[in-house]
């Protein structure tokens, strides 16, 4: 499928998926929406890394399409919101890990899919925000949900309830993101970190991950039995026998997947 408004480029096992509608600073309207589910769906299985950029210097993400959204109603109001859900779900549960690299706005939509990536780095000139409230209407595509699980209810209210925009250091200080970088260091900054990830074992990578977002919303004795059961998993891999005969054999692993 030719895409209208991303951008894919691969190097190696990583993928580099770029949002790109400039003249709308990237916001999400319900064909990019679209467009994004497809690229979920059918994604390279040679990708091991994916990280998710904004095309242009000013914006990651500015927020869903205000010109779309404008004159929905209730119904279309509630489909509209669930599309949005369920592309950032569909990213939050691939198998590989997503690196957001937040080059710019990240705000409403944009905020909502930086959170559905398992690690968010950003430029220092990143804004981080949910001013949906300002609109009338609440963050529709997860925010309520993650923005509470990874920086705590109470910031997570004030942000929302405030409609307010902070900067990329108070984004760090509160968790939100892992890490700042200078605008033209982001992106090599992504590139380190998907390289030190192609260098350990897929499916052992794969099973954490899945470890990690199942336990969720899991009381203590359940978390505790899924990692359990998925860290006996990794015993039935080629990946543990060689990474482990490397150790004591005092040599660099060759991970296959397997």
């Amino acid at each position: 499928m030719d895409y209208n408004f991303l951008k894919v480029e691969k190097e190696g096992g990583i993928t580099i998926l770029k949002i790109s509608a400039p003249k709308s600073l990237n916001a999400l309207n319900s064909t990019i929406l679209k467009e994004l589910a497809h690229f979920v769906d059918n994604l390279d299985i040679s990708t091991r890394v994916l990280i998710i950029t904004g095309d242009g210097e000013k914006s990651f993400v500015a927020g869903a399409d205000i010109s779309e959204m404008a004159n929905l109603n209730e119904q279309q109001g509630y489909e509209f919101g669930k599309l949005g859900a369920q592309v950032f779900r569909a990213i939050e549960v691939l198998p590989i890990p997503v690196i957001a690299a937040v080059n710019g706005f990240a705000l409403g939509g944009g905020c909502e899919l930086a959170m559905a990536c398992d690690i968010r780095i950003a430029s220092v000139k990143a804004k981080f925000g949910q001013p949906e409230v300002g609109l009338g209407i609440i963050p529709g595509f997860s925010g309520t949900y993650r923005l509470a699980k990874l920086i705590g209810q109470g910031y997570a209210k004030e942000m929302i309830y405030t409609g307010k925009v902070i900067r990329a250091d108070e984004a760090l200080r509160i968790g939100l993101v892992n890490a700042t970088y200078e605008p033209e260091q982001l992106m090599p900054a992504a590139m380190e970190m998907a390289q030190k990830m192609l260098a350990n074992a897929p499916v052992a990578i794969s099973l954490a991950k899945q470890s990690i977002n199942e336990n969720y919303d899991l009381d203590a004795e359940a978390s505790l039995e899924l990692e359990n059961k998925l860290f006996g998993k990794c015993f039935a891999t080629r990946d543990q026998k060689e990474g482990m005969a490397a150790f004591l054999e005092k040599r660099h692993a060759n991970f296959t997947g397997e």
